[in-house]
This record gives C-alpha cells, sequence and structure tokens, in this order.
C-alpha cells in the first residue's frame, strides 16, 4: 500500500465508520452525512492510497486484506487527532445515557467522572434501557449506556466494549397493601403464584424481561403480560397503581408512591450492569467514566458476587475479566 504525503483525518473517519458498520446506509447515518458524499470519501482514500478498502456487492460490504491492515492504523490516528483537540479545549461533549433519572448506579459514576475530568463536558441522556440505546450508540447518537451486557444479541455485542460496573440486586415493587409488603426482605419462594411485572412487550428493555424469565424459572412466578408503554415517571405510577401488579426492580429504584421496596432473597438475585460504548470511540471522558466504574465500584464492593447470589450463567461469562 503506497503511503501518500498528506491524509485529511475526515477520510479516515468515513473508512472507520464504514468498517464498523459494513454498510454504507448506517455509516452515514451514523456520521449525519448523504451516503453518496460517504461514498465519495471512501473512493477518494482508496485512489490516495491506491488500493481497494472494501469488497462491494449488492448484498454485503466487506473489508480487503489492505482494509483490515489500514482499520488500525486509521484509529491511532483519530484517537491522536482527539488528543490534539482536547489538549487546546477543543473537545466534543460525550453523550452519556443513564437509562432513567432515578437510577443510582449510572448517577453516581458519572458524578465520580465528572470530578476526574472536570475539563470535559459529560451530557447524560436518558433511552430507558440498554437494548434502546444501543441502535443510538452504533449510530454516534450517543457514546456510552449503562446495563445489562449478556442480554444484548451477539452480533451487537460484537460492535460494543465493556466492564463490569456492579452487580446489583434485586428487589420488588409492592403496593403498600400487598400480603408482602410488611416483610423487611422478600424470599423469592414468597412470590410463587404471583404475576410480577417486568416490562414484557417493551421493545427497548428486553435483556431485563429475560433476566425475570431465568430468575422466575421453576419458581412458580409469571412475568406479567405486556402493558401500554409508559413513559415517563407520572405515567408509569398511574398504569402500576391501576394494575397493582409487583415490580421487579433493583435495589436502588426510586421511590413509587403508594408503594414499598423490598429485597429479594433466598437467594438474593443480581443484575449485573456494565457500562457500554462502541469500538472504536476515543474520548478522554471515556477514560474518566472507565476509572470512575473501577473506583466507585471498589469502594462500593459493587464487583463482587456474594456466596450464594443468583446470577445466570451467561452474565458470569459475558461480565468475566
Amino acid at each position: 500500500m503506497p503511503a501518500p504525503a498528506h491524509l485529511d483525518p475526515r477520510l479516515l473517519r468515513a473508512f472507520v465508520t464504514v468498517a464498523e458498520e459494513l454498510h454504507f446506509t448506517r455509516a452515514a447515518a451514523r456520521l449525519y452525512v448523504a451516503q453518496q458524499a460517504l461514498s465519495r470519501d471512501v473512493r477518494r482514500l482508496e485512489r490516495e492510497l491506491g488500493t481497494e478498502l472494501f469488497v462491494r456487492t449488492t448484498r454485503q460490504v466487506t473489508l480487503t486484506a489492505d482494509g483490515e491492515r489500514l482499520v488500525p492504523h486509521a484509529r491511532q490516528v483519530l484517537a491522536a487527532q482527539e488528543a490534539l483537540l482536547a489538549a487546546f479545549g477543543q473537545v466534543r461533549p460525550l453523550l452519556v445515557d443513564l437509562n432513567s433519572p432515578g437510577l443510582g448506579t449510572p448517577r453516581r459514576v458519572l458524578h465520580r467522572a465528572r470530578e476526574l475530568a472536570p475539563d470535559c463536558e459529560l451530557m447524560a441522556r436518558y433511552e430507558s434501557g440498554l437494548t434502546g440505546a444501543v441502535g443510538e450508540l452504533l449510530a454516534g447518537r450517543i457514546d456510552v449506556s449503562f446495563g445489562r451486557f449478556a442480554g444484548l444479541d451477539p452480533g451487537l455485542r460484537r460492535q460494543l466494549e465493556h466492564r463490569i460496573v456492579r452487580y446489583e440486586p434485586m428487589a420488588v415493587v409492592l403496593p403498600q397493601d400487598h400480603r408482602l409488603a410488611s416483610h423487611a426482605q422478600v424470599p423469592l419462594a414468597s412470590l410463587a403464584g404471583e404475576t410480577v411485572y417486568a416490562g414484557a412487550g417493551n421493545p427497548r428493555t428486553p435483556e431485563w424481561t429475560d433476566l425475570a424469565r431465568r430468575l422466575f424459572e421453576g419458581r412458580g412466578i409469571e412475568v406479567a403480560a405486556p402493558l401500554p408503554l409508559a413513559v415517563g415517571d407520572e405515567e408509569f405510577q398511574r398504569v402500576m397503581a391501576r394494575t397493582r401488579c409487583p415490580v421487579l426492580a433493583v435495589v436502588d429504584f426510586p421511590a413509587m408512591p403508594g408503594t414499598v421496596r423490598r429485597p429479594l432473597v433466598d437467594p438474593v438475585p443480581l443484575s449485573p450492569v456494565s457500562l457500554v460504548w462502541r469500538k472504536g470511540l476515543t474520548h478522554p471522558g471515556l477514560g474518566a467514566l472507565r476509572r470512575a466504574a473501577g473506583e466507585v465500584g471498589q469502594e462500593q464492593g459493587w464487583s463482587r458476587v456474594p456466596e450464594g447470589a443468583w446470577l445466570p450463567e451467561a452474565d458470569r461469562w459475558a461480565c468475566a475479566p
């Protein structure tokens, strides 16, 4: 591959995005450019390098051997460009999805990251579920999210990176007059015969519903049928007050009027929460978030799986170091 005298980083960014997506339409959407303009940039880069980088057919786009060789070098150049801009205070904001405003784990990591990197702008977003956030992550419309990494499709996981933040104990939210509301803790066996809401039918949170089904299997607990999708805390509280279903949650789930939140025990079920970002992302704020996740997790003992706790094997494998 001949080396040109100069290379426009914009062309390298176009190339890397197509290499990650292997789809020109998705790559163009992620870069907010027309597909024709993106194709022109890739062809220009190929001319300047004197080689083909992609094999294009009507069905698929694949990297050539030279394309494979270029990917790590192009990422290094783009990372260096980000670092240069950061040195002169020209870093774009990092968009961090916290799922929903009331969840404590992502919020605490974000707050620590802001302390570690006060010169970076870390902007919170709320996508309500990791599956719902993945499309935005891969399109570049958000940068980082939190959630159950093992609950994603393997094809999506291959385009992402993650680090475990917390194995969060799970809880159940009950109406105040529910038969189990007076308990300080709720043994899983005592939920036998109950129908528990776990987000079934919500296209943004199937990883949570899957976790619930795994937990309830063989215990006589039913997952509640899909309900109308409630957007916002007020609507969610209204719908749950009408149905009076127990709600599967985590111990940091925000309080709802007319309900009590009780931790689940015997065994303690865990919800694995990972920090998740797209492969190839370079930004000083990402480094701060990763460091913050490690620091807060170590201080709080979040990354330890207690003896006898419940965690699916799929999650143990996906979250292994």
